[in-house]
């Protein structure tokens, strides 16, 4: 269920929706600002991913608009002043990034879901100045293709992220990428893990995660032993990868639909979102989850159940800090058109709070965001649509 853009996106959505209060009923304990509204030109339009913070500002990607109306890499700052790093050409230059960027020194990784010399995506840097250069270019065969998470790397520089399709059997992979001066000449992909066509999972959406051991956890958005996706572990050795499913997602009231990845805390535990169940079961607004390692067993426990219909919880990353859980959801509030969230432990349960919920008209509609913090306490994140032009927003709210 790769998510699309622009019309298409209501038929491939599940709808998102949680507890909500009626927005300009309340007076709100939180402040909300339209940094930018994409004009849907140039400057960029429909951006999936939300923003990476660095001392140089504000970056992010934006799925379509640009010179050839696929896609761009764009800076913001804080006043919402917006330029254009790199405008992708829709061919042998990659077209269409929906993955958030990966800080690489004077510059950043990212993805593209299409373009490539081959059309099955790639893994590009573009610097600071704006030269971008494709490291890798997938062909969507047994290599992978549509790559639409946030990459990591490892301290010696190699790179790590999933493919939505491609593979042994066309339902994804996680692969490497080996930095040049690890194995020498260009940059090099390995295919770690193959989804196949059993219980094992498939088509992930988003990116992997390290754990301090060196294994790699994350979600797929599909198979598994029900079909509704699943938690993964990748445990390396001498001989490879070895998988091991951590939970079968039963779109009951443990969710399923996982379109977020995983968050690995210092203790070793696993933290995510799940986009559907929970609450009402098949008709629920999915879950917010954790799992918890003793002795080489995971116990799973649902955090929040949230209500409603369709697709909740989080579809990128939800965002850990200072003991609370922050995201966004996608089709929910009282217009159908997402909101911001928080979550608050009190004890051994976790409090709800909705810090905004969008209109759909000038401050946005459908958040498929990840959410991050400035120096100020503010989080920012982006929209889909919506905004003074339709094609997506930059906002900031203020907890």
């Amino acid at each position: 269920m790769k998510p699309k853009t622009g019309a298409k996106l209501f038929f491939l959505v599940f709808s998102w929706l949680v507890l909500t209060t009626l927005v300009g009923s309340q007076t709100w304990a939180q402040s909300f600002n339209v940094v930018y509204s994409f004009t849907g030109a140039s400057d960029g339009a429909n951006p999936l991913a939300g923003l990476v913070s660095t001392p140089e500002g504000f970056f992010g990607t934006a799925s379509a608009g640009g010179n050839a109306g696929t896609g761009v890499v764009y800076t913001i700052d804080s006043n919402g002043s917006q330029s254009v790093l790199y405008s992708f050409a829709g061919g042998s230059d990659g077209a269409s990034p929906e993955a958030g960027l990966l800080p690489a020194g004077r510059g950043f990784y990212g993805a593209t879901t299409a373009g490539g010399s081959s059309g099955g995506g790639t893994v590009f840097r573009v610097s600071l100045t704006g030269k971008e250069s494709v490291l890798y270019n997938f062909t969507g065969g047994a290599d992978g293709g549509d790559p639409q998470g946030t990459l990591i790397k490892d301290a010696t520089g190699n790179l790590y992220g999933t493919t939505f399709s491609g593979g042994a059997s066309g339902n994804g992979t996680v692969f490497e990428l080996l930095h040049p001066t690890v194995k020498g000449g260009p940059w090099t992909e390995q295919v770690l893990y193959s989804f196949g066509t059993g219980t094992d999972g498939a088509n992930p959406v988003a990116g992997v995660a390290f754990d301090r051991a060196g294994n790699l956890y994350g979600t797929t958005s599909a198979g598994g032993m029900y079909g509704y996706g699943t938690v993964f572990q990748l445990v390396p050795s001498p001989s490879g990868w070895t998988e091991n499913i951590l939970h079968h997602f039963q779109l009951e009231s443990d969710g399923g639909v996982p379109y977020a990845g995983i968050v690995v805390d210092k203790h070793g535990r696993l933290w995510g979102a799940a986009t559907d169940g929970g609450q009402g079961g098949t008709n629920g607004g999915g879950t917010v989850f954790e799992l918890i390692p003793a002795d080489g067993n995971w116990t799973f426990n649902v955090l929040y159940a949230l209500s409603g219909w369709g697709i909740s919880g989080s579809f990128r990353n939800i965002l850990l800090s200072g003991g609370k859980i922050y995201a966004t959801t996608h089709c929910d509030g009282n217009y159908d058109a997402g909101t911001v969230y928080e979550l608050t432990r009190s004890g051994s349960t976790w409090n709800y709070t909705s810090l905004y919920v969008f209109t759909g008209g000038s401050d946005g509609l459908y958040s498929f965001s990840n959410l991050v913090f400035d120096s100020q306490g503010n989080l920012w994140g982006t929209t889909n649509q919506g905004g003074a032009n339709g094609a997506g927003v930059v906002f900031k709210v203020t907890p």
